[in-house]
């Protein structure tokens, strides 16, 4: 995200009168009680209009804020299709700085036409919903997905080779029985279900530096594994990373948004 790569300007932004930093958080949340009839493009139109009021007697710095507001009102506009829970817009009236982030997570709505940037806010976000890692396990199939502010990163896939042993990375959804190969279905599930069993703790051991090494090089600040009881319990265990929550539920054929949503919320 844009965010990460501008965070230190962001934190270092300050400039003179006229010039001022517009900070504007949106809460755009269709779920929200109080946003069921899109009642944030009037919060939107009052926010900025509170502005161009205060402003009326200084025409100097009111054009400069009017700039700023067209650039904002045309981002919105192109994206407001596209909105989802939140918006963050941080631009300052000089055109050194501007960050535009539609976000995944609520927001609370808030204006502010300063020197500095206001990132409260952002920083509480940040904290709650930092560069994390979730595992899915179901079996041979183990399933990663990166996540930071409630967006979904990066995928990976593993799915344990029987025959071989070796846990094979692919992209995509993964593979139905791709190790199973021909034969009567009934039997070799049967078959397939009682050597994994048997081998399962082994298995998953040999998996789990995999999966600590994509953690530090990833640098994810938290972790949260999730599958039936004993599978997601004897992963876990194999890891030197720590894990934030182990939850009991197989979840990894559903869609990343949902699994994102049910365990970090």
């Amino acid at each position: 995200m844009q965010i990460n790569k501008q965070w230190n300007e962001l934190k270092a932004l300050q400039l003179t009168k006229p010039d001022s930093v517009l900070t504007m958080y949106l809460n755009t949340n269709p779920a929200d009680p109080d946003q069921q009839g899109g009642e944030w493009k009037l919060q939107l139109k009052n926010g900025l209009n509170s502005f161009e009021n205060y402003l009326k007697e200084d025409k100097e710095e009111l054009k400069k804020f009017q700039t700023v507001r067209e650039k904002i009102e045309a981002f919105i506009s192109e994206n407001q299709k596209n909105l989802k829970k939140g918006v963050v817009i941080i631009a300052s009236s000089d055109d050194s700085f501007w960050l535009a982030e539609i976000l995944q997570v609520s927001v609370e709505t808030n204006f502010y036409w300063q020197e500095t940037p206001v990132i409260e806010q952002l920083e509480t976000i940040y904290s709650q919903f930092p560069k994390s890692g979730i595992i899915l396990v179901q079996q041979n199939k183990v399933k990663t997905i990166e996540t930071e502010l409630g967006e979904v990163g990066e995928i990976k896939h593993f799915e344990l080779d029987i025959d071989t042993e070796d846990w094979r990375q692919y992209a995509g959804p993964h593979r139905a029985d791709a190790s199973m190969g021909k034969g009567g279905r009934n039997t070799q599930i049967d078959q397939f279900k009682k050597r994994f069993k048997e081998n399962q703790k082994r298995w998953y051991k040999s998996l789990a530096p995999s999966l600590d090494k994509q953690a530090k090089d990833k640098q994810w600040k938290q972790i949260y594994l999730s599958g039936e009881k004993e599978e997601a319990n004897d992963l876990a265990g194999y890891m030197q990373k720590e894990i934030e929550e182990i939850m009991h539920q197989n979840i990894l054929d559903r869609e990343e948004h949902y699994v994102i949503e049910k365990i970090i919320g």
